[in-house]
């Protein structure tokens, strides 16, 4: 489905380019064998650095692409165009690789960044707990000043890319006392003392995504790894939050176009009754109104995405992008994975694998109700 855009310029379509070639080559004939072992193999995260499409944001003197949000946004939309699923590049690369571009001291971006930007240092972040969900500011999670280095007790969980990382940008408290203002972001390199995976979580959807447990047993770092201020942590991941929530609505727009596409053409060749799906009116009316809302969606998160380029997008603004996006495929795949029948249900239907895939993202980032709450206090 083809909808008229006008805010990327021809070096960010010689990008998606190669983005598509990528996926298509490299991605989409292993997603099987990536959903069975529950991760993404590091080679593919090495090709996917030594063809430019990791960390295309970050300053080209510290090995990034030297490139802009428009960027970024081609590799998210051709991940999910070609249905690539559970491969954590763009939080990787867009989301915590910034936090050290824009935080990082000039010896930390130059000891870090290139490492990252090749894809040889693979980044997790870990800010959710067990028992505070989206509720940051409740984390329990402790780094405890000793000399010249934090001792580091507790424990984070859903982490993307945790069997995979090796570093991690962690939420502590750095003091307890304080709330919000008591948490500091430190990077703790995987291979610390005291460090530990956990399992491999089994969520519904997405396989391929290495989601974990991680602990941390009095896991020493120097101070020099603190990135930023102490205490000003939970201002930073505030700061960032909207860009990543941005992200999540780019790649739901992209999947209701992907999804519709998909739809049709199965309701044009499947028979029923002796007719096709799609002679009957409540298909043509279901997928006319997917439709209408692949235009509003798009629309709507191509504005945001240009306002976010203009360095313009507020934290109400990428609440509304999420919470629209996300609800908005929500309640049209529901539809489609009914007008597939029993198909829809089979998990060899990119419809049924969506519908266990994308379920995540009304949660993920904050759930929508994190977003409604954020969207009601400006009114």
């Amino acid at each position: 489905m083809h909808i008229q855009r006008s805010i990327f310029r021809e070096d960010h379509e010689m990008l998606r380019e190669t983005a598509r070639r990528f996926f298509e080559r490299e991605c989409v004939p292993r997603q099987a064998e990536w959903d069975k072992v529950g991760q993404v193999d590091r080679e593919t995260w090495l090709k996917a650095g030594r063809e430019g499409l990791l960390c295309t944001m970050v300053p080209e003197e510290y090995g990034g692409g030297g490139g802009d949000f428009g960027h970024a946004t081609v590799i998210v939309e051709e991940m999910h165009r070609a249905g690539v699923s559970g491969v954590g590049f763009p939080l990787h690369s867009d989301v915590i690789a910034q936090y050290i571009v824009r935080l990082g001291t000039e010896e930390q971006k130059r000891n870090w960044l290139p490492g990252i930007c090749r894809g040889e240092t693979i980044l997790a972040i870990g800010m959710t707990e067990p028992g505070s969900g989206s509720d940051l500011k409740a984390a329990r999670t402790t780094a405890v000043r000793d000399g010249d280095e934090y001792v580091i007790n507790g424990s984070k969980t859903f982490i993307s890319n945790g069997l995979n990382c090796d570093m991690i940008v962690l939420a502590c408290k750095t003091d307890p006392a304080a709330g919000a203002k008591g948490i500091s972001l430190i990077c703790v390199e995987a291979n610390r003392e005291g460090f530990r995976r956990g399992r491999k979580l089994d969520k519904v959807g997405q396989p391929a995504a290495d989601t974990t447990e991680l602990f941390f047993d009095n896991v020493r770092v120097p101070v020099g790894n603190l990135l930023g201020e102490e205490g000003k942590g939970f201002v930073y991941m505030m700061q960032e939050l909207p860009q990543e929530r941005l992200y999540i609505a780019i790649g739901q727009a992209t999947q209701l176009e992907r999804l519709l596409d998909i739809t049709l053409d199965y309701v044009k060749e499947r028979k029923a009754f002796g007719q096709t799906i799609w002679d009957f009116q409540n298909t043509k009316f279901k997928l006319a109104d997917a439709k209408a809302a692949c235009v509003a969606v798009r629309t709507m998160v191509d504005y945001y995405v240009g306002e976010h380029m203009r360095r313009k997008l507020t934290v109400e603004e990428a609440a509304i992008a999420k919470l629209y996006a996300t609800e908005t495929l929500w309640k049209h795949l529901d539809e489609m994975v009914q007008l597939h029948g029993g198909y829809g249900y089979m998990l060899e239907y990119p419809i049924a694998r969506a519908f266990t895939d994308l379920r995540v993202a009304r949660v993920v980032g904050g759930a929508s109700e994190v977003q409604r709450e954020l969207i009601a206090r400006k009114l």
